[in-house]
């Protein structure tokens, strides 16, 4: 007998979420950069505003980090999160901790990410309080994955 597992209603509205940005992207995909990324702009940044703190602060210091960093990066969601991409994909995200009430949030890479080293190498880094050492220290790793 095979036991059927069940989602989380967090985990559902995450898919809701992804496949509502599927559609949003292949309208995007018509639009002229300048178009896309302003609508990308304003899709996170009311994401953003619709985190409670501390994610919230987290969330507003993350963005303002990747686009000083890396500009060329288009912001948009990914699964209802605040990310950023290049060429479609994502390349960055920050999965707040309230998203799956857990207790940190995620600044985090995928795999389209320029971050190999060797043959093992960090993709995402817990959050809680974002320093000013640790702002220099993922302006950095922004920097690197997005070159």
């Amino acid at each position: 007998m095979s036991e059927t597992k069940n989602f989380t209603d967090e985990e559902r509205e995450a898919m809701k979420a992804a496949a509502a940005e599927k559609k949003t992207a292949r309208s995007r995909a018509k639009k002229t950069p300048e178009q896309a990324r302003a609508e990308g702009e304003a899709e996170v940044l009311a994401k953003i505003a619709e985190l409670p703190e501390p994610d919230k602060a987290l969330a507003e210091k993350l963005h303002a980090l990747v686009s000083e960093n890396a500009p060329h990066l288009v912001p948009r969601t990914y699964y209802g999160m605040p990310a950023w991409g290049k060429d479609g994909k994502v390349l960055c995200f920050f999965q707040p901790a309230s998203k799956f009430k857990v207790r940190y949030g995620t600044f985090g890479f995928e795999t389209i990410a320029n971050l190999d080293e060797g043959t093992v190498w960090p993709t995402s880094y817990a959050v809680t309080d974002l320093t000013e050492d640790d702002l220099a220290f993922l302006a950095e790793r922004i920097r690197q994955a997005a070159s």
